[in-house]
């Protein structure tokens, strides 16, 4: 099957393709790497009138460091984020996270914005925003708008970002002190979507988490910034704090049930992750023997 016939015009700023969006509403589509975009449109599960191409915008590509922010442009590549520096250095859970993100040909393509945008629940990056604090810049013809990673993501491909907006950058804290990282996604082979994965930063001082951010990913409508992670910060760990911890996740989830696993199974599966994700960074394997109920 291929898509529908569709108008095509290529921005030449952002100002020019908002004016774009302005003009068509509902009706355009943004075109950035196109990895999400093309293969939909290609099912005909949409079919927009008129394609905008934002690829040669070169105010929306980059990475760069300001004061204690690392600032990303839309337009940036997978491949860019994984050969980075300044991401290695000040986001290093966004390294890894690309790294397992489909494979080498959707990497050299694909854009954090259009994965930010398109907003698929088993996605990798947008749990990796919620875990880091985000703040994902848009801008439409009346101004800018800056949004918290975790109000972003609103449902199943769906964000607060309208019809007549642009996403331009994403701007990131860097890594403070005696912070720590954790990824992890199970997948039925690398590169298939996550059956449940986690992306989780932390402050570690005295061995114990002064902070601690969970978000998953695949276990809902949207990436799932867990409540339960709470009950882990500022307290010295144990096996049974831990498992008040996995039993108050459990509790908080309402994963659904799909080809690739059943409800029940990929609340287990975030429960095992939220163990090893303590266990890991706290440098504590003891807490990491045994079964999790």
């Amino acid at each position: 099957m291929k898509a529908s016939a569709f108008g095509y015009a290529r921005a030449t700023s952002v100002v020019n393709a908002l004016e774009l969006l302005v003009a068509h509403g509902d009706k355009a589509k943004v075109l950035s790497g196109g990895q999400s975009l093309m293969p939909a449109m290609n099912l005909r599960l949409i079919s927009p009138e008129l394609i905008v191409d934002i690829g040669e915008i070169a105010e929306l590509r980059g990475i760069g460091v300001r004061g204690d922010i690392l600032s990303i442009g839309a337009l940036t590549r997978h491949v860019d984020l994984l050969r980075s520096s300044e991401v290695a250095a000040h986001a290093p859970l966004l390294k890894e996270a690309v790294a397992q993100v489909a494979h080498p040909a959707i990497r050299n393509r694909g854009t954090l914005g259009g994965s930010l945008a398109h907003a698929d629940p088993a996605s990798e990056l947008p749990a990796c925003m919620v875990a880091l604090n985000a703040t994902i810049i848009v801008r439409g013809q009346a101004g800018e708008r800056r949004i918290a990673a975790e109000d972003f993501f609103t449902g199943i491909y769906e964000t607060a970002l309208s019809v007549q907006e642009l996403l331009i950058s994403v701007e990131l804290p860097i890594a403070r002190k005696n912070s720590r990282h954790f990824f992890h996604e199970f997948a039925r082979r690398r590169g298939d979507y996550g059956i449940v994965g986690l992306a989780a930063q932390a402050i570690v001082e005295g061995g114990v988490f002064a902070d601690l951010r969970m978000a998953f990913f695949a276990v809902g409508d949207r990436p799932v910034l867990a409540r339960a992670a709470k009950k882990l910060i500022n307290v010295a760990l144990t096996p049974a704090v831990l498992l008040g911890a996995a039993t108050a996740l459990g509790e908080e989830l309402d994963p659904q049930q799909d080809h690739q696993a059943s409800a029940s199974m990929r609340r287990h599966l975030a429960k095992v992750l939220l163990k090893r994700c303590a266990s890991a960074l706290l440098g504590r394997p003891d807490l990491n023997a045994g079964r999790l109920v």
